[in-house]
């Protein structure tokens, strides 16, 4: 994009200019938000940063406009895209690509579609008379573990009233999320004794001791699918307990003194992350119990990696009916298999409703030649436009 005024700014064009920034996790993202810094400022709407405070090229924005000290219309967007390496891409996917109604390059739909149609509607409300401010916070590091949004909430959560709604645009095919599952991620470090493997049994071998543990989660994630908390609407509506990475073992005629695994649980609203840990470790402290050989053999180091919390909105709430209204008539609800920063939002202020609603497929997303449909981005405009128009009634 053309070094324009914000009077000219169009989502897709915006759109087109933030693909091109390489803005993968744990990079710097600080190119793009100047950008973003620039056409706010165009506008005449200030913005403050909150970056990560080991290095301020990667940062979050947050960004008003309209009324002070009254709550507003929260719209939250992450700017960092997974990494492309070794993907078969057939565009240059820091390049927007159109091509048959769509616009290819990574991070088209999660969530760079989104970040273009809420910067484009801050541009066009700070031409309107809002009674409710618009509010915009871009994090960094969303694909991580919502990391980098937890230094802008610690900011915002002692200076910026709860917001009236808060919407995460993340790619629902701007169907209306009304929630996801929580999130906890584990490290699992398990100690042996490195002995040679003629006289095995008499070692604590580590993998066994990981192997264990990986048939305690199993048997723990049978249990929740049979008999644990239900929550209808996801593909797969109870608690999950997943091993994803295991290393251990240095050579076949070594015991291995050492090996390491990591696990995570995604788990419904009903349930707790650490409840659910709890009875994975009775069951392996069982398993080890009952070993006649070495009954008392040292339990796995399990450390907490990362967190985030779940995220449930009542169908038949208030925000929900406002969305609904934005939005055309029959636009259904839906909950999304993957995880979003709105449950950090919920969490930092109670009262606030969240929702998920963006342009956009996750089914695309993360893979070569992602992409969004033109009529998505126009769709998530017209549903912007209807919002501020709210906000100056």
């Amino acid at each position: 994009m053309d070094q324009a005024s914000s009077a000219s700014i169009s989502s897709i064009s915006l759109l087109e200019t933030l693909i091109a920034f390489p803005s993968v996790s744990l990079q710097p993202n600080i190119g793009l938000i100047h950008k973003v810094q620039e056409i706010l400022a165009q506008a005449g709407i200030e913005s403050i940063l909150a970056p990560d405070p080991q290095d301020a090229s990667r940062t979050n924005l947050f960004a008003t406009v309209g009324p002070q000290g009254v709550p507003g219309v929260l719209l939250s967007g992450h700017t960092d895209v997974v990494p492309v390496d070794g993907q078969p891409w057939t565009s240059p996917p820091f390049e927007a690509t159109h091509k048959d109604g769509r616009i290819y390059g990574r991070g088209a739909a999660d969530m760079k579609g989104f970040v273009a149609c809420a910067v484009t509607a801050m541009v066009a409300a700070a031409r309107r008379p809002l009674m409710r401010p618009l509010q915009l916070a871009l994090s960094f590091d969303e694909e991580i573990g919502c990391v980098g949004v937890r230094h802008l909430l610690r900011r915002l959560e002692k200076q910026l009233p709860a917001p009236h709604l808060c919407i995460v645009g993340e790619p629902t095919l701007m169907r209306i999320g009304t929630g996801h599952k929580g999130k906890a991620a584990y490290r699992a470090v398990c100690c042996g004794q490195a002995g040679h493997s003629g006289l095995a049994p008499r070692f604590v071998n580590a993998i066994h001791m990981a192997s264990d543990l990986v048939a305690s989660v199993r048997e723990v994630q049978r249990e929740l699918s049979e008999t644990g908390p239900r929550e209808e609407g996801y593909g797969v509506p109870y608690s999950t307990v997943h091993v994803g990475v295991i290393q251990g073992g240095r050579a076949l005629n070594i015991v291995p003194s050492e090996c390491e695994l990591s696990f995570e649980i995604r788990h419904v609203s009903e349930d707790q992350p650490e409840e659910i840990l709890a009875r994975v470790l009775q069951r392996l402290a069982e398993r080890v119990a009952a070993d006649a050989v070495h009954p008392e053999a040292p339990l796995p180091d399990i450390q907490l990696t990362n967190s985030y919390p779940s995220l449930s909105t009542p169908e038949d709430s208030e925000a929900v009916r406002l969305l609904s209204s934005l939005l055309p008539p029959g636009t259904r609800c839906t909950k999304v298999d993957f995880g979003s920063e709105g449950g950090l939002f919920k969490q930092s202020w109670r009262e606030t409703p969240v929702l998920i609603c963006g342009p956009g497929s996750i089914e695309g997303a993360h893979k070569a030649d992602d992409d969004v449909e033109l009529s998505q981005i126009e769709r998530c405009d017209r549903m912007m436009a209807a919002l501020v128009d709210f906000l100056c009634r």
